[in-house]
């Protein structure tokens, strides 16, 4: 094929070894991630903090956090239009960089204003940097490479190093200095991020040397979530298609009779095949995603070790970078005998995985739940009153004016009178009165120390038990939560390889751009439902997890149900 003919020994010799710009990219988003996630392995449990942070219930944290991915999970949209119409690819990742420093920098300052522009200017940055720098990966390798997928594996093991590093430089960090000096470390990735881009641009900013492109620089789907590698899902013979000297050849030819496969089957059924993948990312997303917020409480308030929640923001990319390759080699041993699944059931396979994770936990949350705390559990143990401490109080019969009592944050009338002369309006005072208490005592008698001057030693001792009993917060075996994350991470192995390449190698030509924005919508979508983690102090653990392992099944089970037609309108992928 043209497109693939070489103008000079040189060029071949080029054309079979990956450019010095896929290692650059490697690093540069390697730092841009260990950035990212450091912010959300820390942020959920900063918000809660009320001496280095602000205090907020768990169910407010988890609504800024839900809104805050959800515009992380649609800036691309509009950071990959403006790269592809002004800004060029190398130049808005720049610019994002700098947006990025810029939000992880006012992180470090303790105040809600410089939190709100912090969360902005982290959208902006990602809306320009995550989808450009992924689509510079392939815009470095011609049409047909055989190169191509195997760069992308080794950029996203650069993702899941990135990821995996964050959470416990920052847990380090956390620990010795404190919440503020370790966003300014995250700030400080990103510099070097930057940096690495800046300082070895020229092996990003022109085409190989030799190559003749069959399209434009640019003309390649941007990559917008932190999705494993093509190889995950990979189908057919194509490897055997490839040889060194001819990067297109059969692969190319083979690529075309797919495409006319695919162009012969209605686009009303196409359509219907993505709409229904569109249903399963919203309720992947809402799941998974619980990771940064309810995952992060868990493994904070009730799993069994001397470390904080943010170190089980590790587990994920750990488990990424441990199974990528095994799952790979058995999707590879599958295919040469002819018995690989085709796509729909690997996502059966994935979502089914999602909410068995889930159920894990489920099983986990109940042994905790049915145990029965012991005198030294009490005296050694964490405390916290929430609005399903109160509930459960109430089923066991407790007054209702003891539960109001608990429930209401001892707010000194000097102190509400200043704020009502300030200017602050009755309806946030009338909250502040009323406000659920949810903070952290450490032992039985710093709980009961607590509780003594809101109830008054009579009714404090009369209702003792029962408070014990339904504040203490339990632990379980961090086995469990390690255990969940393999599996789930299984799950996400089977279901994100899809993304992007599956819209684009199966939505028609005519209506690719809506479907592609379709796809970003329900992840956006899927994001924002992960506020179903304010329920995380008014439900039981297990009937959360419950929930959520429920939804993942459901969805399972519509995808077994609609495997059929689902194959029909996806031929070949």
């Amino acid at each position: 094929m043209a497109a693939n003919t070489m103008s000079s020994a040189t060029g071949i010799h080029d054309l079979n070894k990956h450019p010095k710009g896929l290692y650059v990219l490697f690093a540069t988003e390697m730092w841009e991630r260990f950035s990212f996630y450091s912010m959300l392995a820390l942020f959920t449990l900063y918000l809660q903090n009320p001496d280095e942070g602000f205090g907020w219930s768990a169910e407010r944290a988890t609504g800024l956090y839900a809104n805050y991915l959800m515009f992380v999970y649609a800036s691309p949209l509009i950071g990959g239009w403006l790269a592809d119409k002004k800004l060029g690819y190398r130049r808005a990742v720049m610019i994002g960089g700098l947006f990025f420093m810029a939000g992880h920098g006012l992180l470090s300052i303790r105040s809600m204003t410089a939190v709100y522009a912090a969360l902005t200017c982290l959208v902006i940055g990602n809306g320009l940097f995550k989808p450009n720098v992924s689509t510079m990966v392939g815009n470095l390798y011609p049409e047909g490479s055989h190169l191509k997928d195997r760069a992308y594996n080794i950029f996203y093991m650069g993702i899941n190093i990135g990821a995996f590093l964050a959470p416990v430089v920052m847990e380090v960090v956390k620990q010795k200095f404190g919440n503020h000096p370790a966003f300014a470390i995250a700030a400080f990735g990103m510099v070097i991020s930057v940096g690495i881009l800046w300082r070895f641009k020229k092996y990003v900013e022109e085409p190989r040397q030799g190559a003749i492109l069959d399209q434009p620089l640019g003309d390649v789907a941007p990559v917008t979530s932190d999705a494993p590698p093509e190889g995950v899902s990979h189908q057919g013979n194509e490897e055997e298609d490839r040889t060194p000297t001819t990067p297109g050849g059969m692969f190319a030819r083979a690529s075309a009779a797919r495409a006319s496969v695919m162009d012969a089957v209605p686009e009303s059924k196409r359509v219907f095949a993505l709409l229904v993948i569109f249903a399963i990312v919203i309720v992947f997303w809402m799941v998974f995603h619980q990771n940064g917020s309810t995952l992060t409480y868990w493994a904070d308030d009730n799993t069994d070790w001397n470390v904080s929640g943010t170190i089980s923001n590790a587990i994920n990319p750990f488990w990424v970078v441990t199974l990528t390759f095994p799952l790979v080699w058995v999707w590879r041993y599958l295919d040469m005998r002819g018995k690989e699944p085709a796509t729909p059931t690997k996502m059966a396979i994935g979502m089914t995985l999602t909410g068995l994770s889930f159920f894990i936990l489920f099983f986990a949350a109940r042994s905790g739940e049915n145990t029965t705390p012991n005198e030294s559990m009490y005296s050694s143990g964490n405390f916290r009153i929430t609005e399903r401490t109160l509930n459960n109080l109430r089923g066991e019969g407790v007054p209702e004016d003891v539960v109001e009592k608990l429930g209401a944050k001892a707010v000194p009338d000097d102190v509400l009178q200043r704020l009502q002369s300030d200017g602050v309006s009755e309806g946030v005072l009338t909250k502040m009165r009323t406000e659920v208490v949810d903070e952290k005592y450490t032992g039985e008698a710093k709980l009961m120390e607590a509780v003594l001057p809101v109830l008054g030693p009579e009714q404090a001792q009369t209702y003792r038990p029962q408070i014990l009993r339904h504040s203490y917060l339990f632990k379980v075996s961090p086995f469990w939560l390690i255990l969940a994350y393999a599996v789930v991470t299984l799950g996400e192995l089977m279901l994100s390889p899809m993304g992007l390449s599956l819209v684009s190698k199966v939505a028609p030509i005519r209506m690719r751009g809506l479907l592609m924005g379709g796809w970003f919508v329900a992840t956006a979508i899927g994001n924002k439902l992960t506020m179903i983690g304010v329920y995380w102090d008014k439900w039981f653990q297990s009937s959360f997890f419950a929930i959520l392992g429920a939804c993942a099944l459901v969805m399972a089970v519509v995808l077994v149900l609609l495997l059929k037609p689902l194959k029909k309108a996806m031929p070949g992928v």
